[in-house]
């Protein structure tokens, strides 16, 4: 690993976050459930509105598995040895935007 911060920080930053998305998932859970609503006593528009919650707590759980897939993503190529690096054109990734990245697998040129 090129970056000049230790394996251990970035191993930290990562766990740190993964740890933190898996307890808002666990915590939301039951807001992506099937909305059912007793139409007696709620109007329509109290149905699409909890639909529409529901629509967006399952994005947020998407982007949420997302992240996450991309922190173990990181997590691994730290235990290879392959963190810090573009995978496209192989020179280190500065650890500024691994700072505030660190799933980033592209260094600032090749982002672009």
């Amino acid at each position: 690993m090129a970056p000049d911060r230790s394996n251990i920080f970035y191993q930290t930053l990562l766990e740190t976050r993964l740890s933190a998305l898996q307890s808002q998932d666990e915590t939301n859970a039951d807001s992506r459930d099937t909305v059912i609503l007793d139409q007696t006593s709620v109007g329509r528009l109290s149905r699409m509105d909890a639909m529409q919650q529901q629509a967006m707590a399952k994005a947020t759980r998407q982007n949420r598995a997302a992240e996450i897939q991309a922190i173990k993503n990181a997590l691994l190529r730290l235990e290879e040895g392959e963190f810090g690096y573009c995978e496209d054109c192989g020179e280190d990734i500065p650890p500024k935007r691994l700072e505030l990245n660190p799933t980033a697998v592209r260094c600032v040129s090749c982002a672009n």
